[in-house]
C-alpha cells in the first residue's frame, strides 16, 4: 500500500485548521505548524455569518461569494460530526441594522441603498409593529432594517471541533513558528527552531503574520486590528444580531444563550496587538448607548487580533514560485465566514498542484 501524501500547513487559525481538516479527510498526512493555534484574528472574531449585513460598496463579487458561506458551514459541520461527534451550530437569528441618532440613521439609509443595489434580501421594520426585534435596544431607536438570512457560529466552538477532528485524523500539530521554507526538486521543507519537515507541498495560512523566509509572492497583505469584548448580561439570543452606527462609528453585538454577549467595533489599520483604554471605553460606551441594560453586565475579557487585508480587499490563493507552496490569505473581516469556502478552494488547487 503506498505511503499517504504529505502536506505542511503553516498557520493554525480558522483558515489553516479547516485546510488541514480537508487535506486529512482526503487521506493526506498533514503537519500543522503554529506556536499558538487560533489565537490570532480567529481569537477575536465574533462569529457572524452575515454577508448581507456586512456588504461594502465595491465588493459585490465578494458578497455574492459569501452567500454560500452558511451552507458551507453546515456541510463542514456535518463532516466534523462524522469525525469527532461534534460540530459548531449555525444559529440563524438574522441581523438588525440601526442608527443611534439622525446622522447615524442617514448612514443606515445609505447602507440600505447599497444593499438594494446588491439585490440583498431585507425589509424595513418598526418598533411599533415588531417590538420583539428591538427588545433591550434603547427606546430612541424606533426603526431599522432586518436581514433575515444572516446567522452566526461560536468560533471557539468551531476551533475546538476542528482541533479535535484534526487530532483524530492524525494531523500532527507542531507548536513552533516556521522561520524559513524552501522548495526542492522533491517537494517542500519547513524549518522551525527544532524541526525540519519535508513534504510534497505546503500551505501558508499565516493570516496577518509575516511570511516565513524563503518566500517571494506577488500579493501583499497589511494587518487591520480588531477588538471584541465579552460580556455576561443581557440575553438577546432569540433576537437578531445588532449592527449599529453610533456617532458615525460601526458597532455590533452578538448575543448567545445565557446572556453571553460579544461586542465589537470598527477595525483599525494598526499593526500593534494591544488595546488602549480610550478605545475600550469608546466601545463600551457605544454598547451602552445601544443596549442600556448592559450597564449591569459583567466584563469577562477583551480580545484582539490582526486581520489580513490584501491590496484589492479580496482574499486569494496564490501558487508561489516553484508551484509547491500555496499562500491562502487576505480574508480580512470574513475569515470565519469564508473558512469552509476558502479551504475548499485551496483543496481544489492542491489537487491541481499535486
Amino acid at each position: 500500500m503506498p505511503e499517504p501524501r504529505h502536506a505542511i500547513v503553516v498557520g493554525g487559525g480558522i483558515i489553516g485548521l479547516t485546510t488541514a481538516f480537508r487535506l486529512a479527510r482526503e487521506q493526506w498526512r498533514v503537519t500543522l505548524f503554529d506556536p499558538t493555534p487560533a489565537r490570532g484574528a480567529t481569537w477575536a472574531a465574533a462569529g457572524m455569518l452575515a454577508p448581507s449585513a456586512e456588504l461594502v460598496p465595491g465588493e459585490r463579487a465578494l458578497y455574492e461569494h459569501q452567500l454560500g458561506a452558511i451552507d458551507a458551514w453546515r456541510e463542514l459541520g456535518s463532516q466534523l460530526q462524522e469525525v469527532c461527534g461534534h460540530s459548531p451550530q449555525v444559529t440563524m437569528t438574522g441581523t438588525l441594522v440601526i442608527g443611534w441618532d439622525a446622522s447615524d440613521r442617514a448612514q443606515v439609509e445609505q447602507f440600505a441603498q447599497v444593499a438594494r443595489q446588491f439585490n440583498a434580501h431585507f425589509e424595513k421594520v418598526f418598533r411599533s409593529e415588531r417590538p420583539e426585534l428591538f427588545e433591550w435596544v434603547t427606546p430612541r431607536v424606533v426603526e431599522g432594517y432586518q436581514f433575515s438570512g444572516d446567522g452566526w457560529i461560536d468560533p471557539d466552538d468551531a476551533v475546538s471541533a476542528l482541533l479535535q477532528a484534526n487530532q483524530l485524523l492524525g494531523v500532527e500539530l507542531v507548536t513552533e513558528r516556521v522561520n524559513r521554507v524552501e522548495t526542492t526538486s522533491e517537494g517542500v521543507v519547513a524549518h522551525s527552531d527544532t524541526r525540519h519537515v519535508k513534504a510534497e507541498l505546503g500551505i501558508l495560512a499565516t493570516g496577518a503574520g509575516a511570511l516565513p523566509g524563503g518566500v517571494r509572492a506577488k500579493h501583499s497583505i497589511r494587518p487591520i486590528r480588531g477588538i471584541t469584548v465579552r460580556l455576561m448580561g443581557t440575553d438577546r439570543s432569540e433576537q437578531p444580531t445588532l449592527r449599529a452606527f453610533v456617532r458615525g462609528r460601526s458597532f455590533y453585538l452578538v448575543s448567545r444563550p445565557g446572556g453571553y454577549c460579544v461586542a465589537g467595533a470598527t477595525a483599525e489599520e494598526r499593526p500593534d496587538a494591544r488595546v488602549e483604554v480610550g478605545e475600550l471605553a469608546r466601545l463600551l460606551r457605544d454598547a451602552l448607548e445601544i443596549v442600556p441594560s448592559l450597564d449591569g453586565a459583567q466584563l469577562i475579557e477583551t480580545r484582539f487580533g490582526l486581520r489580513p487585508v490584501s491590496d484589492d480587499l479580496d482574499y486569494f490563493n496564490e501558487v508561489l514560485e516553484g508551484g509547491r507552496w500555496i499562500w491562502s490569505s487576505g480574508h480580512f473581516r470574513h475569515g470565519v465566514t469564508m473558512a469552509p469556502l476558502a479551504s475548499r478552494e485551496t483543496l481544489e488547487l492542491v489537487r491541481t498542484c499535486s
